[in-house]
């Protein structure tokens, strides 16, 4: 059991902070998470944070906007509870996909704009090397819709690959994502919960999850004894 130490789980992911919680050995805090009649989001900390080393676990899937306004709450009723420190624990960062325009005071540079870009929408893919008779694994960060990762596993195919496996770190699924995995060429994809899938999983036989909680709960309990997490990243 880790001690001294505060988990509190968003409506992102209720699973994945469950999942932590029991691996470290500590509760899931008890919060009140809801909306004011006037929409507006609402915190209450049913339990003390005071002097605690308080986590707070929230994934960017769902209604993303709702669940990040709901971190910056929760983050805000702890340190309104007077907690010692608090980190938030986020699987899937919320707009993080969003381009990196250089920018200043002043603005940003007018001709640095996407403003053409309806040539590219068409753009065909090209394979380079020779993968007849062979397995072929596709990796990528975020499946979103699921177009380009379908189109490479069926270029992939046609030019004579054996079996197309697919990893992704972050598997969002929006739209008509899942079916067109189940329709694709796409043997199997390896994906997280860094958000939930068991809907997802149910709808996709071609989908298998990889759990993900054992890394978050042993990186919490690293930052918590002021342990180096660079560990974790080693593949050895």
């Amino acid at each position: 059991m880790v001690r001294n130490i505060v988990v509190l789980g968003g409506n992102s992911h209720p699973q994945l902070t469950e999942n932590v919680c029991q691996i470290l050995g500590v509760p899931a805090s008890n919060r009140i998470l809801g909306k004011f009649s006037g929409g507006e989001s609402r915190c209450e900390i049913k339990d003390s944070v005071r002097g605690k080393d308080v986590y707070i676990i929230q994934s960017g899937s769902g209604n993303v906007n709702d669940n990040l306004i709901d971190l910056c709450i929760m983050i805000s009723a702890c340190k309104t509870g007077s907690a010692k420190r608090v980190t938030a624990v986020v699987p899937l960062f919320p707009y993080s996909r969003q381009p990196d325009w250089p920018y200043n005071k002043a603005g940003a540079p007018l001709e640095r704009r996407p403003i053409r870009f309806t040539e590219h929408r068409n753009a065909s893919m090209m394979l380079v090397g020779d993968v007849s008779n062979r397995i072929c694994i596709l990796v990528d960060d975020i499946v979103d819709t699921g177009n380009t990762i379908t189109r490479a596993a069926k270029l992939l195919k046609k030019e004579g690959a054996t079996q197309v496996y697919a990893l992704v770190t972050h598997g969002v699924f929006s739209g008509d994502a899942i079916a067109r995995i189940n329709a694709s060429a796409i043997d199997k994809m390896l994906v997280t919960n860094s958000v939930p899938q068991n809907e997802h999983r149910r709808l996709c036989p071609k989908l298998e999850v990889l759990d993900i909680s054992a890394v978050f709960a042993e990186a919490i309990r690293r930052v918590h004894h002021g342990e180096s997490i660079s560990v974790l990243f080693q593949h050895n």
